[in-house]
């Protein structure tokens, strides 16, 4: 199904649709308030995108670097090519370690693998630390935004999701208390973890080192008290120095949710005394990407989620229309890259108003790389017949004044004389909640011509 369709769904809802709306464009004010308190944002935003093209111009001695850096320090460096290599490599380190309960901190990248379903399907225990994330795991649903994976929920929501699994009293949305439960119902989780998982936000090439992100600190508890820790990084993690790490930290909280730094910013850099540390690095087609001249520079994302926050569309279809791991903008970006077929209706879901790029953190041209990746999705992938016909006659009309000039009238006269109902039917889906203004007698050129002579 297309995103239109999907969107479509969720917008039949229109209370919970404008909820979801304003909560997130509450979020993408706190952004701007927050980057306009630093002195030299957009230094640090041309810095920051800088180091990154240098890093995927010598990605290959970078990660050599790190692996190198990192096994000195008595940690396992483990490669995958794509998703499934990635979660065998976890589920053999479990076994060996005899692991049958794991935590879990927020990982895009293991939810791009669906590493949760494999490692289950195993008997495995897997629980998402992430208040958000065990939202969304609880009610069987996958993220709907990168930092925010449960903002299309309400409290309310919630509050009946966790009576039905963690056997909680009504509270009618009551924040605290429902949080306070999850706390309670989490910290026996930690306390009888096997093993912890962990994302990476950052990986250091200089010293061997990797850095975690969270608000909640549940990163650090589940590695902390397990004696395992595996942390699944993507390729394009990599920075090259210590020293590059303050750039991102403070582009990256206020660019995710208007904070001027994430609560904790852990970094590991070896195993604890009698405990192991590994780190898969995967590829599953960021190398593919690389290689694509036009789109090379979605790899710089550090998955703040700014551009979802600012997307009118996104705002307004909800992150599951996209069908995608990564929504939005950017994941608009990057899923056509896997699989043109199932994902070419996302770069059309876009105005190309620009947003996107200009509150990224690290300067990728979002809304040009939608707009290349629309001339490839109508060169290669069949359009409808009537899609293809209204816009080959469009063309044709653009492309001549006299035509042009004729159907611009006609439309004029048809939306002065014709009745409401008959121009907002069926036909016409935009017409279903918007209405066009008053229509003026003459066009722009006739009004033109006329205050000339």
């Amino acid at each position: 199904m297309s995103h239109a369709k999907e969107a479509e769904l969720f917008n039949k809802n229109e209370a919970k649709v404008n909820w979801h709306d304003q909560a997130l464009w509450f979020v993408r004010n706190k952004r701007d308030k927050a980057a306009h308190t630093v002195k030299g944002w957009e230094e640090l935003r041309n810095l920051a995108s800088s180091i990154k093209a240098n890093v995927l111009s010598n990605l290959d001695e970078y990660l050599i670097q790190f692996e190198e850096n990192a096994q000195k320090k008595g940690i396992h460096i483990h490669w995958a090519t794509d998703a499934r290599a990635h979660n065998k490599i976890v589920h053999d380190i479990l076994l060996k370690n005899n692991a049958k309960k794991v935590v879990k901190s927020k990982s895009m990248l293991t939810e791009e693998c669906h590493l949760n379903p494999y490692l289950e399907a195993q008997g495995i225990e897997v629980i998402d630390t992430d208040l958000g994330e065990r939202i969304v795991q609880l009610a069987k649903e996958s993220p709907s935004h990168i930092v925010l994976p449960a903002i299309h929920k309400t409290k309310e929501e919630v509050d009946t999701l966790f009576q039905e699994h963690l056997g909680t009293i009504p509270s009618n949305g009551d924040p605290q208390y429902l949080t306070n439960e999850a706390r309670n119902h989490l910290r026996h989780k930690f306390l009888n973890a096997d093993a912890a998982i962990t994302g990476v936000n950052f990986a250091i090439a200089e010293t061997g080192g990797i850095v975690v992100c969270t608000n909640e600190g549940n990163a650090d508890m589940g590695v902390h008290l397990a004696k395992v820790h595996i942390a699944s990084m993507g390729i394009e993690k990599i920075i090259p120095q210590e020293k590059h790490l303050g750039i991102f930290l403070r582009l990256l909280a206020r660019s995710a949710t208007g904070q001027p730094i994430t609560t904790y910013s852990s970094h590991f850099n070896k195993p604890a005394n009698g405990k192991e540390m590994h780190i898969v690095i995967v590829d599953n087609g960021r190398t593919e990407q690389l290689s694509r001249k036009d789109f090379k520079s979605s790899l710089h994302c550090i998955r703040c989620g700014a551009c979802m926050n600012t997307c009118p569309i996104y705002r307004r279809s909800g992150g599951h229309s996209y069908k995608s791991t990564i929504p939005g903008p950017i994941g608009s970006i990057l899923s056509p890259g896997t699989d043109l077929k199932k994902h070419s209706s996302l770069p059309f879901a876009s105005t190309l108003c620009g947003s996107c790029s200009d509150v990224c953190p690290v300067k990728i041209n979002i809304h040009e790389q939608l707009y290349q990746w629309r001339q490839i999705v109508t060169k290669d992938v069949k359009q409808p017949v009537i899609k293809k016909t209204v816009l080959k006659m469009s063309g044709r009309v653009l492309g001549n004044s006299k035509l042009y000039g004729f159907f611009g009238k006609s439309a004029r006269f048809m939306l002065k004389h014709l009745p409401k109902p008959i121009i907002n039917s069926k036909i016409n889906t935009w017409g279903k909640t918007r209405d066009l203004p008053k229509v003026d007698n003459d066009s722009f050129e006739d009004w033109y011509k006329k205050r000339k002579s």
